[in-house]
């Protein structure tokens, strides 16, 4: 058994999570639900931050919001000291709502909306990431009709394929996101933009993919860029301040899962772009990550309570919960692993092997194959370990199931960030049909 952060087995045998017995929370607040712990999002915050403060190096740590987006969360982060990306509309004013300083949010998406560019530039947030021509031409027009400036990064294609799932690489030449590096799609754009004198560029991001245990993909990445820049100094006189090497950070998921300590990371980044730069006559630009997973995904556990079973004789045991690919798709997209324990026996030993099944009517919703349990009744609590990326972030109404409700925990608290919906939530948005009037 692998606990994470504050994460421990009390006195009666129950999972404690920040200093609270989560059979207790699933009693208050229900099932399924999404437990955070606060201590251990905190400690990632600050050991990124230290890593770039013990090395003198100046720094943005921005939390890539899509990993799990609320109110509660941005403002924790704010409290952390760090910046944030969003990547829609939504994820903005969610963060404007939660009063996060502007200057400090930085824009990212490959398909922004004429009305989401506004509103950044209404809202006079720090940093764009432009994505394509399209959004760049889009951006210098609005930008040129209200007369306004703004900070941008391009975001380019160093031609990096990371080692992990095919859906989710980013950083490789065919890809959505961003301008080539290597066919002078990024030349081209960066001239455009610095004739244009509405638009202030930063300097270059790039990302290279996700749930990545390695550094040689951000030290290649690094390196390459570091090289189109000296070019670019030399021939348009362009001295970027700033180089955002994009998150990706691996977690521990299963026993398979082996990631680097987020610190190994940042360390190997700074290491080459303080080598590159010496080598390369450039100035020493400021550098920018964005972990998102990396900071709340070990921090989250969703508790379910037991339900139905199904034995299937010679075959496997089928245990289902009262959640599954709504609260939790990954399973099903990505073929995501999770290990879990009975929160309520959390010290019995495992007797046998079986399957989580969700309550979707659908094949495949499957949270996990083969667990080592002991055995289950339907008074049992299942805890489900890092779910805090891409869970409630994901979260969806299929078979109209209504979400869970989130909450943070911490020093012994427990506090309620996110309400259960409820079925006439899922109805508020519905118009009735209207019939045909008879003639």
């Amino acid at each position: 058994m692998h606990l994470y952060g504050t994460a421990k087995i009390d006195q009666n045998g129950h999972l404690e999570i920040g200093g609270k017995d989560t059979v207790e929370l699933a009693e208050k607040y229900g099932t399924p639900l999404y437990v955070y712990d606060v201590a251990l999002i905190r400690k990632r915050a600050r050991a990124f931050k230290h890593t770039f403060e013990k090395l003198g190096i100046t720094s943005q740590v921005a939390y890539a919001s899509k990993a799990f987006s609320t109110m509660a969360i941005l403002q924790l982060i704010k409290e952390e000291g760090l910046s944030l990306d969003v990547v829609s509309g939504g994820e903005l004013f969610t963060a404007i709502k939660a009063d996060f300083p502007v200057e400090k949010i930085h824009f990212h998406g490959n398909n922004k909306s004429d009305d989401e560019l506004k509103m950044a530039l209404d809202y006079h947030i720090g940093c764009i990431v432009v994505d394509n021509f399209h959004e760049l031409h889009t951006l210098n027009h609005l930008c040129s009709l209200r007369e306004q400036k703004v900070n941008i990064l391009l975001r380019v294609t160093p031609g990096i394929e990371a080692h992990t799932h095919d859906y989710i690489l980013t950083g490789q030449e065919d890809s959505k996101f961003g301008f080539d590096l290597q066919n002078g799609q990024a030349e081209t754009a960066l001239l455009i933009a610095l004739e244009s004198k509405y638009l202030n560029v930063l300097g270059l991001h790039c990302h290279i993919g996700s749930q990545i245990f390695e550094t040689t993909g951000f030290v290649l990445a690094a390196r390459k860029i570091l090289e189109k820049m000296a070019k670019w100094q030399e021939e348009f006189n362009f001295k970027p301040s700033v180089l955002n090497l994009g998150g990706g950070f691996g977690i521990r998921y299963t026993d398979e899962d082996a990631p680097l300590d987020p610190s190994l990371y940042v360390e190997e980044m700074i290491n080459e772009v303080k080598k590159e730069t010496e080598r390369l006559s450039l100035p020493m630009p400021e550098i920018w990550i964005e972990p998102g997973r990396s900071l709340v995904g070990d921090a989250g556990t969703t508790l379910y309570s037991i339900g139905s079973s199904k034995d299937v004789p010679n075959i496997r045991k089928y245990i289902a919960v009262d959640g599954g690919m709504t609260d939790n798709i990954r399973p099903a997209l990505y073929d995501a692993k999770y290990e879990a324990i009975l929160a309520n026996r959390a010290n019995e030993q495992p007797k046998d092997k079986v399957s989580i099944a969700g309550k979707a009517c659908e094949s495949g919703d499957m949270l996990i194959w083969d667990l080592p349990l002991p055995d289950v009744g339907t008074n049992d609590i299942l805890a489900v370990f890092c779910t805090g990326a891409y869970g409630y972030s994901m979260a969806n109404n299929y078979n109209r199931i209504p979400r869970p409700p989130v909450v943070f925990v911490e020093d012994g608290n427990d506090q309620l960030v996110v309400k259960r919906e409820t079925y006439e939530d899922l109805v508020r948005l519905d118009l009735p049909f209207k019939e045909k009037t008879k003639i």
